[in-house]
Protein backbone atom coordinates (compact mmCIF):
# COMPACT_ATOMS: atom_id res chain seq x y z
CA UNK A 1 0.00 0.00 0.00
CA UNK A 2 1.61 3.35 -0.73
CA UNK A 3 1.02 5.65 2.22
CA UNK A 4 2.97 8.82 0.23
CA UNK A 5 0.95 11.26 -1.86
CA UNK A 6 1.61 10.58 -5.42
CA UNK A 7 -0.41 12.94 -7.01
CA UNK A 8 0.42 15.52 -9.22
CA UNK A 9 2.47 18.18 -7.69
CA UNK A 10 2.02 21.57 -8.92
CA UNK A 11 5.35 22.60 -8.09
CA UNK A 12 7.04 19.74 -8.88
CA UNK A 13 5.43 18.50 -12.05
CA UNK A 14 5.57 14.78 -10.34
CA UNK A 15 3.24 12.47 -11.89
CA UNK A 16 2.29 9.11 -9.96
CA UNK A 17 3.25 6.16 -11.59
CA UNK A 18 1.04 4.04 -14.31
CA UNK A 19 -2.45 3.19 -13.06
CA UNK A 20 -3.26 -0.52 -13.25
CA UNK A 21 -5.74 -2.66 -12.02
CA UNK A 22 -3.47 -3.55 -9.48
CA UNK A 23 -2.37 0.18 -8.01
CA UNK A 24 -6.74 0.86 -8.31
CA UNK A 25 -6.50 -1.15 -4.74
CA UNK A 26 -3.09 -0.52 -3.25
CA UNK A 27 -2.33 3.29 -4.43
CA UNK A 28 -3.24 5.16 -1.27
CA UNK A 29 -2.53 8.35 -0.01
CA UNK A 30 -2.78 10.39 2.96
CA UNK A 31 -4.32 13.28 3.15
CA UNK A 32 -4.77 15.25 6.60
CA UNK A 33 -7.16 17.70 6.18
CA UNK A 34 -9.67 15.43 4.59
CA UNK A 35 -8.87 13.20 6.81
CA UNK A 36 -9.29 14.84 10.06
CA UNK A 37 -12.48 16.45 8.93
CA UNK A 38 -14.04 12.78 8.58
CA UNK A 39 -12.65 11.38 11.50
CA UNK A 40 -14.02 14.27 13.44
CA UNK A 41 -17.77 13.88 11.82
CA UNK A 42 -17.89 10.22 12.76
CA UNK A 43 -16.26 10.67 15.76
CA UNK A 44 -18.82 13.08 16.81
CA UNK A 45 -22.12 10.76 15.34
CA UNK A 46 -20.60 7.79 17.53
CA UNK A 47 -20.31 9.65 20.71
CA UNK A 48 -24.01 11.22 20.09
CA UNK A 49 -24.83 6.84 19.70
CA UNK A 50 -22.64 6.28 22.94
CA UNK A 51 -25.00 9.41 24.98
CA UNK A 52 -27.88 8.01 23.57
CA UNK A 53 -27.24 4.05 24.95
CA UNK A 54 -25.93 5.52 28.03
CA UNK A 55 -29.62 7.03 28.93
CA UNK A 56 -31.24 3.83 27.62
CA UNK A 57 -32.35 5.33 24.41
CA UNK A 58 -32.46 3.26 21.40
CA UNK A 59 -30.89 4.51 18.38
CA UNK A 60 -31.34 2.37 14.21
CA UNK A 61 -28.19 0.37 14.35
CA UNK A 62 -28.83 1.00 9.95
CA UNK A 63 -28.78 4.46 10.84
CA UNK A 64 -25.08 4.38 11.70
CA UNK A 65 -23.94 1.66 9.06
CA UNK A 66 -25.45 4.26 6.84
CA UNK A 67 -23.68 7.65 8.49
CA UNK A 68 -20.21 6.06 9.51
CA UNK A 69 -19.46 2.85 7.93
CA UNK A 70 -20.99 3.94 4.27
CA UNK A 71 -21.07 7.43 4.31
CA UNK A 72 -17.74 8.04 5.94
CA UNK A 73 -16.38 5.33 4.43
CA UNK A 74 -17.30 6.86 1.02
CA UNK A 75 -15.82 9.74 1.57
CA UNK A 76 -12.29 8.09 3.19
CA UNK A 77 -12.07 6.28 -0.70
CA UNK A 78 -12.69 9.56 -2.52
CA UNK A 79 -9.94 11.39 -0.54
CA UNK A 80 -7.57 8.80 0.48
CA UNK A 81 -7.59 5.93 -2.09
CA UNK A 82 -6.41 6.04 -6.07
CA UNK A 83 -8.93 8.61 -6.86
CA UNK A 84 -7.13 10.65 -4.74
CA UNK A 85 -3.73 9.96 -5.81
CA UNK A 86 -4.84 10.44 -9.78
CA UNK A 87 -7.20 13.05 -9.30
CA UNK A 88 -4.94 15.38 -10.86
CA UNK A 89 -3.23 13.47 -13.63
CA UNK A 90 -6.63 11.51 -14.80
CA UNK A 91 -9.81 13.78 -15.62
CA UNK A 92 -11.80 10.27 -15.12
CA UNK A 93 -10.07 9.37 -11.78
CA UNK A 94 -11.67 13.12 -10.38
CA UNK A 95 -14.64 12.38 -11.76
CA UNK A 96 -15.13 9.04 -10.40
CA UNK A 97 -14.25 11.09 -7.17
CA UNK A 98 -16.64 14.08 -7.88
CA UNK A 99 -19.59 11.51 -8.24
CA UNK A 100 -19.02 9.77 -4.98
CA UNK A 101 -18.61 12.87 -2.98
CA UNK A 102 -21.18 14.87 -4.27
CA UNK A 103 -23.89 11.75 -4.47
CA UNK A 104 -22.84 8.61 -2.12
CA UNK A 105 -22.26 10.88 0.97
CA UNK A 106 -24.15 12.58 1.04
CA UNK A 107 -26.90 10.13 0.76
CA UNK A 108 -25.53 7.85 3.07
CA UNK A 109 -25.17 10.80 5.41
CA UNK A 110 -28.20 11.49 4.94
CA UNK A 111 -29.72 8.15 5.31
CA UNK A 112 -27.99 8.47 9.07
CA UNK A 113 -30.22 11.28 10.19
CA UNK A 114 -27.63 13.47 11.81
CA UNK A 115 -29.53 15.96 12.67
CA UNK A 116 -32.33 13.61 14.08
CA UNK A 117 -29.59 12.66 16.65
CA UNK A 118 -28.33 15.95 17.28
CA UNK A 119 -31.63 16.94 18.53
CA UNK A 120 -31.64 13.95 20.98
CA UNK A 121 -27.68 14.09 22.45
CA UNK A 122 -26.64 17.98 22.98
CA UNK A 123 -28.53 20.35 25.84
CA UNK A 124 -30.25 22.26 26.03
CA UNK A 125 -28.38 25.80 24.40
CA UNK A 126 -27.35 23.45 21.98
CA UNK A 127 -30.15 22.43 20.82
CA UNK A 128 -31.54 25.32 20.50
CA UNK A 129 -28.65 26.91 17.92
CA UNK A 130 -28.97 23.75 16.26
CA UNK A 131 -32.85 24.65 15.76
CA UNK A 132 -32.02 28.38 15.38
CA UNK A 133 -29.86 27.39 12.27
CA UNK A 134 -32.31 24.55 10.87
CA UNK A 135 -35.25 27.43 10.60
CA UNK A 136 -33.18 30.35 9.88
CA UNK A 137 -33.70 32.29 6.28
CA UNK A 138 -30.79 31.06 4.82
CA UNK A 139 -31.76 27.52 5.81
CA UNK A 140 -34.96 28.25 4.35
CA UNK A 141 -33.64 29.79 0.91
CA UNK A 142 -30.43 27.37 0.13
CA UNK A 143 -32.93 24.32 0.90
CA UNK A 144 -35.84 26.03 -1.14
CA UNK A 145 -36.20 23.11 -3.74
CA UNK A 146 -36.07 25.44 -6.56
CA UNK A 147 -32.79 27.20 -5.36
CA UNK A 148 -31.18 24.00 -4.14
CA UNK A 149 -32.41 22.23 -6.78
CA UNK A 150 -30.80 24.72 -9.27
CA UNK A 151 -26.93 24.78 -7.36
CA UNK A 152 -27.13 21.07 -7.79
CA UNK A 153 -27.58 21.07 -11.56
CA UNK A 154 -25.64 24.35 -12.06
CA UNK A 155 -22.30 23.35 -9.69
CA UNK A 156 -20.68 20.97 -12.33
CA UNK A 157 -21.68 23.09 -15.38
CA UNK A 158 -20.03 26.04 -13.72
CA UNK A 159 -16.92 24.33 -13.06
CA UNK A 160 -16.01 22.47 -15.93
CA UNK A 161 -17.22 24.87 -18.46
CA UNK A 162 -15.06 27.78 -16.98
CA UNK A 163 -11.42 28.06 -15.92
CA UNK A 164 -12.29 27.03 -12.27
CA UNK A 165 -11.61 23.11 -12.40
CA UNK A 166 -7.88 24.50 -13.90
CA UNK A 167 -7.72 26.80 -11.04
CA UNK A 168 -8.67 23.76 -8.78
CA UNK A 169 -6.11 21.60 -9.74
CA UNK A 170 -3.26 24.42 -9.60
CA UNK A 171 -4.09 25.64 -6.27
CA UNK A 172 -3.93 22.76 -3.23
CA UNK A 173 -6.29 24.91 -1.37
CA UNK A 174 -9.02 25.46 -3.39
CA UNK A 175 -8.42 21.61 -4.36
CA UNK A 176 -9.74 21.09 -0.98
CA UNK A 177 -12.40 23.38 -0.53
CA UNK A 178 -13.95 21.94 -4.04
CA UNK A 179 -14.16 18.46 -2.37
CA UNK A 180 -16.01 20.15 0.38
CA UNK A 181 -18.25 22.21 -2.20
CA UNK A 182 -19.26 18.85 -4.01
CA UNK A 183 -20.38 17.94 -0.23
CA UNK A 184 -21.90 20.34 0.79
CA UNK A 185 -23.78 20.97 -2.29
CA UNK A 186 -24.71 17.26 -2.62
CA UNK A 187 -26.24 17.84 1.35
CA UNK A 188 -28.35 20.85 0.41
CA UNK A 189 -30.40 18.55 -2.09
CA UNK A 190 -30.38 14.76 -0.70
CA UNK A 191 -31.40 15.74 2.91
CA UNK A 192 -34.78 17.55 1.97
CA UNK A 193 -35.40 14.61 -0.55
CA UNK A 194 -34.51 12.03 1.76
CA UNK A 195 -36.29 13.28 4.48
CA UNK A 196 -35.23 11.70 7.58
CA UNK A 197 -34.10 14.42 9.36
CA UNK A 198 -35.90 17.88 10.25
CA UNK A 199 -35.59 20.05 7.76
CA UNK A 200 -37.02 23.94 7.26
CA UNK A 201 -39.74 23.07 4.17
CA UNK A 202 -41.15 18.90 4.50
CA UNK A 203 -41.46 18.63 0.92
CA UNK A 204 -44.65 16.17 0.32
CA UNK A 205 -43.48 12.44 -0.99
CA UNK A 206 -44.79 12.84 -4.51
CA UNK A 207 -42.96 16.40 -5.22
CA UNK A 208 -39.38 14.56 -3.66
CA UNK A 209 -39.86 11.68 -6.43
CA UNK A 210 -40.75 14.49 -9.00
CA UNK A 211 -37.37 16.43 -8.31
CA UNK A 212 -35.56 13.62 -8.53
CA UNK A 213 -36.37 12.98 -11.84
CA UNK A 214 -36.39 15.94 -12.62
CA UNK A 215 -32.05 16.64 -12.00
CA UNK A 216 -31.60 12.84 -14.13
CA UNK A 217 -31.73 14.72 -17.49
CA UNK A 218 -29.22 17.88 -16.17
CA UNK A 219 -26.12 15.19 -15.23
CA UNK A 220 -27.10 12.95 -18.23
CA UNK A 221 -26.67 16.18 -20.82
CA UNK A 222 -23.49 17.34 -18.93
CA UNK A 223 -22.00 13.33 -19.06
CA UNK A 224 -22.82 13.30 -23.04
CA UNK A 225 -22.08 17.44 -23.23
CA UNK A 226 -18.40 16.51 -22.00
CA UNK A 227 -18.43 12.80 -23.86
CA UNK A 228 -18.89 14.19 -27.21
CA UNK A 229 -16.81 17.35 -27.13
CA UNK A 230 -13.83 17.79 -28.67
CA UNK A 231 -12.64 20.54 -26.89
CA UNK A 232 -10.24 19.47 -23.65
CA UNK A 233 -11.21 20.83 -20.06
CA UNK A 234 -8.14 22.24 -18.41
CA UNK A 235 -6.69 22.33 -21.75
CA UNK A 236 -3.36 24.09 -19.74
CA UNK A 237 -2.89 21.74 -16.91
CA UNK A 238 -3.34 18.07 -18.93
CA UNK A 239 -1.31 19.10 -21.65
CA UNK A 240 1.26 20.56 -19.38
CA UNK A 241 1.93 17.26 -17.65
CA UNK A 242 3.51 15.44 -20.21
CA UNK A 243 1.51 12.31 -19.30
CA UNK A 244 2.58 9.00 -21.31
CA UNK A 245 0.53 6.08 -20.02
CA UNK A 246 -3.20 5.84 -19.80
CA UNK A 247 -5.81 7.02 -22.32
CA UNK A 248 -5.03 9.65 -24.45
CA UNK A 249 -6.14 13.42 -22.94
CA UNK A 250 -9.54 13.55 -25.21
CA UNK A 251 -9.85 9.60 -24.25
CA UNK A 252 -9.78 10.52 -20.66
CA UNK A 253 -12.11 13.29 -21.09
CA UNK A 254 -14.72 11.12 -23.11
CA UNK A 255 -14.41 7.79 -20.27
CA UNK A 256 -14.96 10.79 -17.52
CA UNK A 257 -18.05 11.73 -19.37
CA UNK A 258 -19.40 8.56 -19.64
CA UNK A 259 -18.55 8.00 -16.25
CA UNK A 260 -20.73 10.87 -15.15
CA UNK A 261 -23.61 10.18 -17.39
CA UNK A 262 -23.93 6.32 -16.57
CA UNK A 263 -23.22 6.51 -12.99
CA UNK A 264 -25.46 9.78 -12.36
CA UNK A 265 -28.66 7.69 -13.76
CA UNK A 266 -27.75 4.98 -11.35
CA UNK A 267 -27.45 6.66 -8.68
CA UNK A 268 -30.59 8.92 -9.45
CA UNK A 269 -32.69 6.07 -10.18
CA UNK A 270 -31.28 4.43 -6.60
CA UNK A 271 -32.75 7.69 -4.97
CA UNK A 272 -36.04 7.21 -6.57
CA UNK A 273 -36.40 3.93 -5.45
CA UNK A 274 -35.78 5.07 -2.04
CA UNK A 275 -37.70 7.38 -1.37
CA UNK A 276 -41.22 5.31 -3.15
CA UNK A 277 -40.23 2.85 -0.35
CA UNK A 278 -40.08 5.83 2.14
CA UNK A 279 -43.23 6.94 0.40
CA UNK A 280 -45.34 3.60 0.93
CA UNK A 281 -43.82 3.20 4.57
CA UNK A 282 -45.14 6.36 5.16
CA UNK A 283 -48.59 5.53 3.99
CA UNK A 284 -48.52 2.18 5.75
CA UNK A 285 -47.93 4.21 9.16
CA UNK A 286 -51.00 6.71 8.11
CA UNK A 287 -53.16 4.01 7.37
CA UNK A 288 -52.02 2.24 10.47
CA UNK A 289 -52.42 5.23 12.28
CA UNK A 290 -56.11 6.19 10.92
CA UNK A 291 -57.17 2.44 11.77
CA UNK A 292 -55.92 2.88 16.01
CA UNK A 293 -57.77 6.33 15.58
CA UNK A 294 -61.18 4.60 14.39
CA UNK A 295 -60.62 1.83 16.75
CA UNK A 296 -60.37 4.94 19.41
CA UNK A 297 -63.45 5.93 18.66
CA UNK A 298 -65.64 2.91 18.43
CA UNK A 299 -64.60 2.13 21.64
CA UNK A 300 -65.70 5.38 22.92
CA UNK A 301 -68.75 5.00 21.32
CA UNK A 302 -69.55 1.88 23.19
CA UNK A 303 -68.75 2.83 26.57
CA UNK A 304 -70.60 5.93 26.00
CA UNK A 305 -73.88 3.50 24.61
CA UNK A 306 -73.07 1.24 27.56
CA UNK A 307 -72.98 4.59 29.77
CA UNK A 308 -76.32 5.75 28.98
CA UNK A 309 -77.95 2.42 28.71
CA UNK A 310 -77.16 2.22 32.44
CA UNK A 311 -78.33 5.65 33.40
CA UNK A 312 -82.40 4.69 31.55
CA UNK A 313 -81.90 1.31 33.80
CA UNK A 314 -82.38 -0.36 29.95
CA UNK A 315 -79.57 -3.28 29.27
CA UNK A 316 -77.35 -2.91 26.63
CA UNK A 317 -78.02 -4.65 23.45
CA UNK A 318 -76.72 -8.19 23.23
CA UNK A 319 -75.35 -9.38 19.65
CA UNK A 320 -76.99 -12.87 18.59
CA UNK A 321 -74.04 -15.18 17.85
CA UNK A 322 -73.25 -15.14 14.44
Amino acid sequence: MTLAHLAVSAATGELPPELTPARVLTAWSFEPVPALLIALTAGLYLWGVVLLRRRGDRWSPGRTISFVGLGMGCAVLATQSFMAVYDESLLWAHMLQHMVLNMLVPIFMALGAPITLGLRTLPGRGRRLLLAALHSRVAKALTFPVVAGTIFVLSPWVLYFSGLYEATLRNPLLHEWSHLHFVVVGCLWFWPLLGLDPMPRRWPYGFRLIAAFATMPFHAWLGVTILSSTTLIATGWYTGLGRTWGPSLLGDQHIAGGLLWTAGEVVSLLVCGVIAVQWMQHSEREAAREDRRLDRLEAQAALEQARQGGEDGSAPPVRSPA
